[in-house]
């Protein structure tokens, strides 16, 4: 679902002479979720989607109230799209203390809220193994800067339930006129595969724990 509506939006896109990448911007918020016994057991994101994306998402879906969607309505499209994010990894990517940090697939109580013309996307993704890190890294990012994702300027991040940890939010480097320049340069139907660089522009979560 995901990969259509990006295709869509790049179709609308061709006749803008803006920068043909990123396509899709998503502004976040992340909670990292602990256990009483000071293992983290989970990411839980709140994705809130540009109002293009969201306007084109939502084209077609019945509601009982014109303009507004309850979390019923919108539970099918949630469902397509944190199906479809598996594909892209969740765009997710954790390492504790050093090491990749496997995570699993969502947790089941997912959902969508609309306001203010804005879809929010909620969903938790489990570690595999609940772990403990002296040095956890959590990179949030789309290789190909199809997507971009910004943190909010408001509690963009928060430990939940964590020990006597330090969390710090680490904000993408600025993209320089050369790569921007280049990156503009790929036509906005197609898409990204030779500039494959977007971890350089990961948006970062890092804890420090004693």
């Amino acid at each position: 679902m995901l990969r259509i509506l990006f295709a869509a939006l790049a179709a609308l896109t061709i006749a803008a002479p803006a920068q043909a990448h990123p396509h899709v911007w998503v502004t976040m918020r992340t909670e990292l979720v602990y256990a009483p016994d000071g293992t983290i057991t989970g990411i839980r994101h709140a994705w809130s989607f540009d109002d293009m994306f969201s306007t084109f998402a939502t084209q077609g879906l019945e509601s009982k109230e014109k303009g507004k969607f309850t979390r019923e309505e919108l539970a099918p499209l949630a469902k397509v799209n944190v199906e479809s994010l598996k594909e892209f990894d969740y765009f997710t990517y954790a390492t504790a203390d050093g090491k990749k940090a496997e995570l699993a697939e969502p947790a089941p109580d997912y959902w969508l809220d609309y306001a203010d013309e804005v879809l929010t996307l909620n969903f938790t993704l489990p570690f595999k193994t609940p772990l403990k890190a002296k040095e956890l890294k959590v990179e949030i990012y789309d290789p190909t800067i199809f997507v971009d994702f910004a943190f909010a300027k408001d509690k963009a991040a928060q430990l939940v339930g964590a020990p006597k940890c330090k969390l710090d939010v680490v904000l993408p480097r600025e993209m320089t006129f050369a790569e921007g320049k280049k990156l503009s340069d790929i036509p906005a139907d197609q898409p990204n595969t030779t500039m494959a660089w977007g971890a350089q522009f990961a948006s970062k979560l890092l804890v420090h724990c004693p």
